[in-house]
């Protein structure tokens, strides 16, 4: 069973900073070799995937937030970090993690906002 518990969201002026936090536990997720990622949808805009982080740690980030965004992860605590700098406005969403690719479960996110 998979468990997916997103946390750290809230409301932040633009230039802000904000830290997610995600619990991925599961055998499933333990078992394989299933990057991890953090994704955010926009209302009225598709899901996108933010970042993502190997099991061995090599990570990548999306253009859109390259150099203000950092992913991390606790594999002993089966955690996930997203660590957001210089906020800008159109950050502003719900943020989800999961794997990459992802499964078909999902947590119940959590909201950004990023004011002016």
């Amino acid at each position: 069973q998979v468990r997916l518990v997103e946390s750290g969201g809230g409301l932040v002026q633009a230039g802000g900073s904000l830290r997610l936090s995600c619990l991925a536990a599961g055998v499933i997720l333990r078992n394989n070799d299933l990057a991890l990622a953090w994704y955010r949808q926009a209302p009225g805009h598709q899901r996108e995937l933010v970042a993502r982080i190997t099991r061995a740690g090599g990570t990548d980030t999306a253009d859109s937030v390259k150099g203000r965004f950092t992913i991390s992860r606790d594999s002993a605590r089966d955690m996930v970090y997203l660590q957001m700098d210089s906020l800008k406005p159109e950050d502003t969403a719900a943020y989800y993690c999961n794997t990459d690719p992802f499964g078909s479960y999902w947590g119940p996110g959590t909201q950004v906002t990023v004011s002016t």
